[in-house]
């Protein structure tokens, strides 16, 4: 009998995979399944480079490299209004960062692009961009006016109220489009899937069997996890409350207008839309 192939895998290990991935530590047991953890830009790096060959990553990345993947279906990380975890923080209100330092996180293509398209597109201001560490931007740089900040590390900026205004970038999106916005796909290589089609129906099962357990056992999951960014278990639960991992028809309909976007301003190619679903 042939073993099965090794298949690695990439996770992002923040916050709101949680109730994704900590059933999965849990109650999966493929050891030919090989998880990666590591944040969003270095596993789209992973991914590109063929280390990995599937995860959780930006939906930057599918943009970028449409012809290298395909997108697992059903599966998403996603908001319909506040995300909670990506933000720009300012020190001011966003209508006046004109010309003004802001500070973007390296960890997530998707919503450098998105914050960007907001403030150009939506606010009609164009502020000076330069990457940093989000924790870190006042202490590398005294004129910084905005931190854009993802993940564990905006839920941190957020109670640390060093900054007067917090824009949500689900939410206003939200607003200008009436769509969710999809942060992150399950993206598999497609020479992956053209090899190993099962074996990707047999992972797709199990994230969808980890969510859906994840979901009921969310309380407890919350108590678990809300230490790691100094979160009560109550606003945890709250904030896991708001983050959605399907990828209905609403969200591809808003995933094909964010590359919409992305090939008007010349960051992808046309050849991005339609999205390649792997059912």
């Amino acid at each position: 009998m042939n073993s099965k192939p090794l298949t690695r895998i990439g996770m992002v290990n923040f916050i709101n995979t949680a109730p994704l991935y900590e059933v999965w530590k849990q109650t999966v047991q493929h050891p030919e399944w090989l998880v990666v953890e590591a944040d969003p830009a270095q596993l789209n790096r992973m991914l590109f480079t063929n280390e990995l060959d599937m995860g959780l990553v930006s939906s930057h990345e599918y943009a970028a490299h449409p012809e290298k993947y395909m997108i697992l279906d059903d599966i998403s990380i996603s908001a319909s209004g506040p995300v909670g975890s990506v933000s720009l923080f300012s020190t001011c209100e966003p209508a006046m960062l004109n010309g003004k330092l802001i500070v973007l996180s390296g960890q997530s293509q998707t919503s450098v692009s998105l914050v960007k398209i907001i403030l150009e597109e939506f606010y009609q201001v164009f502020p000076d961009y330069q990457k940093g560490k989000a924790l870190e931007a006042h202490k590398d740089h005294d004129n910084v006016s905005g931190v854009l900040a993802i993940g564990d590390e905006a839920l941190l900026l957020a109670q640390s109220g060093k900054y007067p205004y917090r824009l949500d970038l689900g939410e206003v999106w939200y607003e200008q489009t009436a769509l969710p916005f999809v942060f992150a796909v399950w993206a598999i290589r497609q020479e992956y899937c053209e090899q190993h089609p099962e074996q990707v129906r047999e992972i797709q099962r199990e994230l969808k069997r980890c969510i859906e357990q994840g979901r009921k056992e969310l309380g407890s999951i919350s108590r678990k996890v809300a230490a790691r960014v100094s979160m009560s278990p109550d606003a945890c639960y709250k904030y896991l409350c708001g983050i959605e991992y399907d990828l209905g028809p609403q969200k591809k309909k808003s995933l094909e207008r964010f590359i919409d976007y992305l090939i008007a301003r010349e960051q992808t190619k046309p050849s991005a839309v339609p999205l390649k679903i792997f059912i």
